[in-house]
């Protein structure tokens, strides 16, 4: 699991309007990515509106933003023309950049143990290493969250 000071693990995954994105390719700009479990659900897309509202801010201050999550490209067509969003969405279907950066975990809803996505966010500077992460996040207010880090980092 990546951690502050580290450089970011890249990746090429492909992204919602077609295309791909690569982490690397977009240095020298601050990237946030953060990884969400599932397409239109009340958090994850509280978690999208949201950084999707401040992403003027987010590129006045340098920053591309990403959402991961295993969803298809076609689901993340679809959940980001529902809800007209503006950040760049990024299918890991076979979940190894989740893996690489240690989301891809163990979790126990409702005593059922199941694999899935830990929402987390990694703040990743204009060299490719990670500024700051946040774990186990809690969708609302976690945009402004990330807006201030970026702004100080």
């Amino acid at each position: 699991m990546p951690d502050t000071g580290e450089m970011a693990p890249d990746f090429t995954l492909p992204a919602n309007g077609g295309g791909e994105v690569t982490l690397s390719a977009l240095r020298p700009a601050h990237v946030v990515v953060y990884f969400y479990p599932r397409d239109d659900t009340p958090g994850c897309t509280t978690e999208a509106q949201e950084f999707t509202a401040q992403i003027a801010e987010f590129e006045a201050a340098g920053a591309k933003v990403i959402g991961i999550s295993k969803d298809t490209v076609a689901k993340h067509d679809k959940f980001a023309a529902k809800y007209d969003l503006g950040v760049i969405l990024a299918s890991d279907a076979e979940s190894d950049t989740c893996e690489r950066y240690g989301v891809w975990v163990e979790k126990n809803m409702y005593g059922k143990t199941s694999m899935g996505i830990e929402r987390a966010t990694f703040l990743i500077d204009g060299d490719g290493r990670i500024a700051r992460v946040w774990r186990k996040v809690k969708a609302k207010g976690h945009a402004s969250e990330v807006l201030e880090a970026l702004r100080n980092a």
